[in-house]
C-alpha cells in the first residue's frame, strides 16, 4: 500500500472489477486451472476472452471462437513495476476466472446511463455503454456483452453492470 496522497470528501462507491451486489454470479465453464493470463496479462475490471485452443485469457479478442467474460477483482493482481503503488493486472501465467453473469463495478470512459447495453472493445476489453452497437474506431470493434448498465456514471467514473 502506498502513501496516502489525497482525501476524499465522500467514500468511493466501489472498486472497478469488484462485485456490486451480493446477488448470484456465474463464471465461464472451463476446466479447473485451465484459464491462464496470456502474454500481456489481464487487466481487471475489463472484459477478456478465453481461447479454448491455447487456454489463455487476453483483454484482446484473439480468435473467433474465444469466450467472453468479465475479469473480476479477486486479489490475483500483482504489483510488478518498480515504484508502482497499485495494480489491476494479473500477470502472465496466473489463473484467471471470467464471469459471464452477476453484478460488477466497471469504469466507463464516456459515462453510462441506466439501461444502456455494455459493449466490450475487442482490442483492450474496455467497456462502452451505448443504446446500439458503436461503430469501429481505430481498428477496434465492439461486441455486445449481454450486460446492461445498472447505475448512472459521469465520464471516467464507475457504474454498476448487471447480467442474469
Amino acid at each position: 500500500m502506498g502513501f496516502q496522497k489525497n482525501l476524499n470528501n465522500d467514500l468511493p462507491v466501489g472498486v472497478e472489477g469488484d462485485f456490486a451486489s451480493t446477488n448470484p454470479y456465474h463464471t465461464l465453464l472451463v476446466g479447473e486451472g485451465e484459464a491462464k493470463a496470456g502474454e500481456s496479462g489481464v487487466l481487471i475490471g475489463r472484459f477478456a476472452w478465453f481461447d479454448p485452443d491455447t487456454g489463455t485469457v487476453s483483454n484482446a479478442k484473439t480468435s473467433a471462437k474465444a469466450l467472453i467474460g468479465f475479469a473480476r477483482r479477486d486479489n490475483t493482481a500483482l504489483i510488478v513495476q518498480f515504484t508502482e503503488e497499485s495494480s489491476l493486472k494479473i500477470p502472465k501465467g496466473f489463473a484467471v476466472t471470467l464471469y459471464d453473469g452477476g453484478d460488477f463495478w466497471a469504469r466507463f470512459a464516456g459515462g453510462a446511463q441506466i439501461g444502456q447495453k455494455v459493449y466490450a472493445n475487442t482490442m483492450d476489453g474496455s467497456v462502452n455503454a451505448a443504446d446500439s452497437l458503436p461503430a469501429a474506431v481505430d481498428g477496434a470493434s465492439f461486441v455486445d456483452t449481454g450486460f446492461v448498465v445498472a447505475s448512472n456514471a459521469d465520464a471516467g467514473a464507475l457504474a454498476k453492470i448487471s447480467k442474469y
